[in-house]
C-alpha cells in the first residue's frame, strides 16, 4: 500500500503525517516514497495514533500528542492514520475502536492501548517501552 501524505509542521516541530486524509484540507499532497511499514521502521520509536474524522475524543487527542511531541522533540515521530481512509490497515492492527494508539520500537509493536490519555501517561508508557529518559 503507498501513503499519501500532508507534511504538517507546527512552530514547535511536531510532525504528523496524515495518510490518505486529502479531502479535509486543501493543500496540495505528494506521494510518499513509501509504505507504512518503512514509516514505523524509520525511526527507532513511533507513537501511530489511529484516528477517525468523526471522532471527538480523537480530536480531544490531537493537543495531548502536540504536548508530548513538544516535550520529546525527534526522539519520537507521531503518525496519525485516518481509520477510514486506511481500512486495511485497521484490520491488520486489529483496531475495533478509535482513537487507538501503538507505539512501534525498532518497527516492532510494544504497547497499544483505545482510548484518550494524558500526556503524563503518554510520556510514561514511552518511556518504559522505549528507554528515553523522559
Amino acid at each position: 500500500m503507498m501513503a499519501y501524505a500532508l507534511p504538517l509542521k507546527w512552530a514547535s516541530g511536531f510532525s504528523v503525517i496524515f495518510i490518505r486524509f486529502s479531502r479535509l484540507f486543501k493543500h496540495k499532497y505528494f506521494r510518499m516514497k513509501s509504505n507504512f511499514k518503512d514509516i514505523i521502521n524509520s525511526n527507532k520509536i513511533v507513537l501511530v495514533d489511529f484516528f477517525a474524522t468523526w471522532c471527538g475524543p480523537c480530536q480531544a487527542l490531537m493537543p495531548i500528542l502536540k504536548e508530548v511531541k513538544d516535550e520529546l522533540g525527534d526522539a519520537v515521530k507521531i503518525v496519525k492514520i485516518d481509520i477510514d481512509k486506511n481500512h486495511e490497515l485497521a484490520v491488520k492492527y486489529q483496531v475495533r475502536s478509535v482513537p487507538t494508539m501503538t507505539l512501534f520500537v525498532d518497527g516492532v509493536p510494544k504497547w497499544r492501548q483505545s482510548g484518550v490519555l494524558q500526556k503524563k501517561d503518554i510520556l510514561n508508557v514511552i518511556e518504559v517501552h522505549s528507554g528515553i529518559t523522559v
